[in-house]
């Protein structure tokens, strides 16, 4: 008894100072901005804080109806709660193929797409099936976290290209060092942007286009965005519209700002098929697929009338109108956006980004998103998501309003 007691006594000492350590790669991982944003979140609701938040793009509008009826019937089908191995559901890639045909006049075929659990998940493991050690991945900055936390994963090493005013927040591909091209794999564009709210020409796709050839530099286009636009006249574009761009890349979609489906995680890659085969053979060691019955939901949205996607512009349009002339009106430069839901702004002088979001928050009850949080360059701007009514966004006004600067 007497030697149990002491075995014991030894295992609890030896588990009391066991150390936990982490690895090189999660120590080099900067927090993550949007998680560090809905905690402060939390902390304020928490203290009973009567803030306004247009810091995380999550939209507040609801599903439309006819996509989560469609779903409740999807769900009760029992034929739906197995695994849903694969790339995708028949059903599913049949309304890629169509949507893709009649939005951008593109042609997919199966083996051209994969389903994934929303974009991100896709943008954070492409890199594991192109970049070794030490390999450069080009990232945009400011842009989304998640190009760089995949890059790190990777083993990786982060090369940022500039997003700035002045280039209409295009990178410019010429100022990128040679040996730098040399040493790429793996190079990511986004636009409709964000942060910055702008889109892209087919003069800049074009030159994308034959910088990656020149260079065997594989093209990610974040295309989460694309159904979010103030000009009809001035459509975001599909990378895979241009000549040459499936030899060179692939384009990530979601449904989650589109049809305000974030909390779903649904969405899809597309483009050259040797690179989704690769995105495939990862996925198929990490997950099992995307829910059947949400791929059935999807299908649905895909192929109904878009008229639910036109009134989610029209609200996104009034939004940003009323926000810009707001910020505007006490001397803000707005840069005016041409797609996404955000409103991205320098600073008023003096200030820096997190000066200006603590700011708004301590004395107007409102959160906003630090351009620095999104990269070196995003210094000297914020970031609004005009994800609240009208009322509320007259509201942050008026409260901004009353701030001295």
């Amino acid at each position: 008894m007497l030697f149990i007691i002491c075995v014991k006594l030894l295992c609890n000492k030896k588990a009391k100072n066991m150390k936990i350590n982490y690895s090189n790669r999660l120590k080099e991982l900067p927090p993550y901005l949007f998680i560090e944003m809905d905690k402060k979140k939390k902390k304020a609701i928490d203290q009973g804080i009567n803030f306004i938040s247009l810091g995380i793009g999550d939209p507040d509008i609801s599903t439309p109806t006819h996509i989560v009826e469609s779903m409740q019937k999807a769900v009760l089908n029992s034929k739906n709660h197995h695994y849903p191995f694969g790339t995708g559901s028949i059903l599913y890639k049949n309304a890629i193929i169509k949507w893709y045909k009649k939005r951008f006049n593109v042609n997919l075929n199966f083996d051209e797409i994969c389903a994934l659990i929303g974009s991100k998940e896709g943008i954070g493991h492409i890199h594991l099936g192109f970049v070794n050690p030490g390999d450069i991945v080009l990232i945009p900055d400011p842009g989304y976290p998640v190009y760089n936390t995949g890059t790190i994963f990777a083993g990786g090493v982060p090369y940022f290209m500039p997003l700035l005013e002045k280039n209409n927040f295009l990178p410019d591909l010429d100022k990128i060092p040679l040996n730098i091209a040399k040493r790429a794999k793996l190079i990511f564009v986004n636009y409709p942007n964000n942060p910055t709210a702008s889109i892209a020409s087919k003069k800049f796709y074009s030159k994308l286009i034959s910088f990656a050839t020149t260079y065997n530099i594989i093209v990610a286009a974040d295309t989460a965005y694309s159904e979010i636009y103030y000009n009809e006249n001035n459509k975001p574009l599909s990378f895979l519209e241009l000549p040459n761009a499936k030899e060179v890349g692939v384009e990530f979609h979601s449904l989650s700002k589109t049809y305000n489906m974030t909390g779903w995680r649904v969405g899809w890659v597309c483009g050259n098929k040797k690179i989704i085969s690769a995105i495939v053979k990862i996925k198929e060691n990490y997950d099992s697929g995307v829910f059947q019955a949400i791929q059935e939901a999807a299908s649905v949205a895909l192929k109904s009338s878009q008229k639910c996607v036109e009134n989610i512009r029209s609200i996104y349009k009034e939004r940003k109108d009323v926000l810009i002339k707001g910020l505007r009106k006490i001397g803000w430069n707005v840069i005016l956006p041409q797609g996404s839901f955000y409103v991205w702004t320098r600073v008023p002088n003096g200030y820096t980004s997190n000066q200006i979001v603590s700011k708004l928050f301590d004395e107007a009850m409102v959160i906003a998103t630090p351009g620095s949080g999104m990269g070196k360059n995003g210094e000297g701007y914020v970031r609004f998501a005009l994800t609240a009514e009208i009322s509320i966004i007259e509201k942050v006004v008026r409260r901004i309003t009353k701030i001295k600067w």
